[in-house]
């Protein structure tokens, strides 16, 4: 067991949302996935909603693309360290079958429909070995009387510097506020939205009806009819030509007011997914009111509202886990951001021009944000607008004797 520096006495034991084997677990899925719908909102039939997997994969799969590098500090500023052990686990394989990004996806994913993500980080005595991605149920969080955390695998309990936590935003710091808990009922409205318009297209769009015939009717013939009809004009045979004897009429049940709103309301729940992703609704691919000036400005709200606060729980975790207290003083990890921060060609141009004019950029520094190679004589620092040309600098020649 870990030797802990404060009292070990755990008071508060954050296991009823991860070990499947409790013996409240069945009790509180119910409590935490059951919606007011009456649809039990679980992970996979959460992803099934189109806006929750748009907006979750994009979480995930930014947070996993993104490059992590660590960096050492210079008397420049900081420059990349490849040398550093943790350089290659956040950069390039987190082990020998996964890569950094797909681990990172792994425990993100979790975070986000769950609430807490959580990673291993192997150690060969004080050496960095590996980071694997830990299932949810596999992992129980001891919070101590001191307010600091331990984790419990298997029977080993490993101190916070060997499991990389990741938690979604919450008030609450013992416990991550997941997407499954926070916003179940409207993905459960989203759910059951689905479900009703796959109906209503079942039905080739159409409402019920009733067939009405002068005279009356017995139950027998009453049935006889109904079941003909069905067999003739219901299913994949609905919208055919009707023929009904006995001076038969067919009526059709209009729409109420609530069914002829059906498209408003799946519009507005996609809206909810949005709020509680904080991922722009135009991401999700919503975009009867999106134009070009808009999309773009709510791109980089995707990144400073939705994914800063993702990253910067990455690089907390991996600067306790992968850094020890001696190197957070001159090592730091960090994610390039840059190609979510790319705007159009012209206005890019516009700004490497200012960025030069101004003398910040040299040539080699524009050429490198845009994957170009260096040129030999591209790292001088001066503005291509007032440099004279290259004669003009030449001493001119005497002028000859009278």
């Amino acid at each position: 067991m870990w030797p802990f520096r404060r009292s070990t006495t755990a008071v508060e034991t954050k296991s009823e949302l991860t070990d499947p084997t409790s013996d409240s677990w069945a009790t509180l899925v119910s409590l935490f996935t059951g919606s007011s719908t009456g649809i039990t909102v679980t992970a996979d039939a959460a992803m099934r909603v189109p806006a929750v997997n748009a907006a979750v994969s994009l979480i995930v799969t930014s947070v996993g693309t993104l490059p992590a590098k660590v960096y050492a500090a210079s008397i420049d500023g900081r420059e990349p360290a490849p040398s550093h052990p943790a350089y290659p686990l956040v950069h390039d394989d987190a082990n020998d079958w996964q890569s950094a990004g797909k681990v990172r996806e792994l425990v993100t994913v979790d975070a986000v429909l769950h609430g807490d993500g959580f990673g291993f980080v192997n150690k060969i005595g004080d050496k960095l070995a590996e980071i694997t991605h830990l299932p949810r149920h596999a992992v129980t969080v001891e919070w101590l009387d001191s307010g600091e955390p331990r984790y419990k695998v298997g029977q080993t309990y490993y101190a916070p510097d060997r499991i990389l936590h990741i938690q979604a935003p919450s008030l609450d710091c013992k416990r991550g506020l997941g997407l499954l808990h926070a916003g179940r009922e409207a993905i459960g409205l989203s759910i059951l939205l689905e479900q009703t318009s796959a109906r209503l297209m079942k039905n080739n769009s159409r409402p019920g009806g009733v067939l009405s015939f002068d005279g009356k009717l017995t139950a027998e013939a009453a049935t006889r009819i109904g079941t003909s009809w069905k067999a003739t004009h219901g299913g994949d045979n609905s919208g055919g030509v009707a023929i009904l004897d006995n001076s038969g009429k067919y009526a059709p049940v209009a729409f109420t007011s609530v069914e002829s709103q059906h498209a408003e309301q799946r519009a507005f729940s996609i809206g909810e997914i949005a709020r509680l992703t904080r991922v722009p609704i135009t991401m999700l691919q919503a975009l009867e009111r999106g134009t070009f000036a808009n999309v773009e400005q709510q791109s980089l709200q995707f990144l400073q509202l939705c994914l800063l606060p993702w990253l910067k729980a990455w690089t907390d975790a991996y600067r306790r886990c992968l850094l020890t207290k001696e190197e957070r003083t001159q090592f730091s990890i960090e994610f390039i951001v840059d190609d979510l921060l790319r705007a159009d060609t012209a206005t890019r141009a516009e700004a490497y021009g200012k960025f030069r004019s101004m003398g910040a950029f040299t040539a080699n520094d524009v050429r490198r944000r845009e994957n170009m190679p260096a040129l030999p004589d591209g790292n001088t620092l001066q503005s291509p607008y007032t440099t004279p040309a290259a004669n003009d600098n030449k001493p001119k020649p005497k002028e000859a004797a009278a």
